[in-house]
């Protein structure tokens, strides 16, 4: 049994948190360091930007998961993305991880490191460090502590974003999987500029948490788009530190399938707030791709859509243009016929079939505006030659998006 509960990162038993302001963002008051510990070594998880160019933490990070079986702690700057910041950049992501487990007594390489904001600066190390000491020093297992640290590794986000989930295994054991992240901008499948820290008190292995990981990623993180914009920073990492006391999963058996699926539930949730909280945007804009031959096809048409900045617009606009969805499909790289194609909106304020068969229904301008109103907005649509469907998010195109991102710098 699975079922959502209140809390984040400090929810699973053995770890604690911490969220504050060392100084890095001149002249702001919020927070912008973030850590999180286990009491015990955990196994873990990880999965980075496909971008060719990679932050110096994401550099870091592949190498702990190549090498390392087990870590201890999770530290997390924003304000400065430490990328294309050459040796410098990766002599400062090793000097943050010592300075942390210096302070917790542990190895630097127990000690997964994550930026984001402006890419090119050098992090400023003399702020960092203060901030490790503090954060060292404020580390707590209660919940203010974990909505601290779900704050302070936010960038142009409008809120924090936190999820916990509790799971039952077949001996009756309960343990919780709980995670954070940030996401708002340069958001696109293979992982936006976005950062996610789950974690959890499951006893598993590190093989079957990486597997469970990156098959997961392909359905949440990678079917989110806000901008078309890869980042160089991508970042999720899962933890588990087995503190739950369950059977150790070591097969994939059907506690296995419920690890699984109590991580699909948390990743949904970061990636579909990760999509509602694009630069700018008014609301969740929701692709369900259907009756496609194969799941990729499936994946690729829904990408398409809500990729499509005309479409993002035309939803920001309240516009049902069904011209606009249709043609992001035929562009799509899928093969189907135009002429079987059915589209659907649908929100809390109804749906309506805007197309039927390749052309307009009859259907009310003024209604459709209505759904279009609503957050979120979810388009159906159908091709109608196989029994495959996937899900992608994203947001509608405004304004205020532009506003953001000409002066982000600044």
């Amino acid at each position: 049994m699975i079922k959502k509960i209140e809390g984040g990162v400090t929810t699973p038993k053995g770890y604690k948190a911490a969220g504050l302001r060392a100084g890095i963002k001149a002249g702001k008051t919020n927070k912008d360091m973030a850590i999180i510990v286990s009491e015990v070594p955990a196994v873990f998880g990880g999965t980075f930007t496909k971008n060719i160019v990679k932050a110096a933490p994401v550099l870091w990070g592949k190498k702990i998961v190549e090498e390392q079986e087990k870590v201890r702690a999770v530290i997390v700057n924003s304000g400065v993305a430490n990328a294309c910041t050459g040796e410098e950049g990766m002599k400062n992501v090793e000097m943050t991880a010592k300075e942390v487990a210096d302070i917790l007594c542990f190895q630097k390489e127990e000690v997964l490191v994550g930026s984001t904001g402006v890419i090119g600066a050098q992090l400023p190390m003399d702020i960092i460090k203060k901030g490790v000491k503090m954060l060292c020093d404020s580390v707590k297992d209660d919940r203010q502590s974990a909505i601290d640290a779900a704050e302070a590794i936010l960038t142009t986000d409008t809120h924090k974003k936190e999820v916990a989930v509790e799971m039952t295994f077949s001996d009756g054991t309960k343990a919780t999987i709980a995670g954070m992240c940030k996401g708002s901008g340069m958001i696109h499948p293979n992982m936006g500029t976005m950062l996610g820290f789950v974690v959890s008190d499951v006893a598993i292995t590190k093989e079957l948490i990486q597997k469970a990981l990156k098959e997961d990623v392909e359905e949440t993180y990678n079917m989110v788009s806000v901008d078309g914009d890869t980042s160089t920073n991508d970042t999720v990492f899962v933890l588990a530190n087995g503190l739950a006391g369950n059977i150790l999963i070591d097969e994939e058996n059907d506690d296995y399938k419920v690890f699984c699926k109590a991580l699909h539930e948390v990743n949904e949730e970061l990636a579909k707030n990760i999509a509602g909280d694009g630069e700018g945007c008014t609301k969740l804009f929701e692709v369900q791709a259907y009756g496609l031959e194969t799941k990729e096809e499936a994946k690729i048409m829904s990408k398409s859509v809500i990729t499509s900045s005309l479409t993002k617009a035309a939803v920001y606009g309240k516009d049902a243009n069904w011209g606009r969805i249709l043609c992001a499909m035929g562009y799509s790289g899928v093969e189907f016929d135009p002429q079987k194609v059915d589209i659907i909106l649908e929100s809390e304020y109804g749906t309506i079939q805007i197309v039927k068969d390749g052309i307009a229904t009859d259907y009310s301008e003024e209604e459709a505006t209505k759904i279009l109103c609503a957050n979120p907005v979810i388009c159906k649509v159908d091709v109608h030659k196989g029994d495959q469907m996937a899900t992608a998010w994203g947001c509608d195109l405004t304004y205020d998006y532009v506003k953001i991102n000409a002066d982000y710098r600044s």
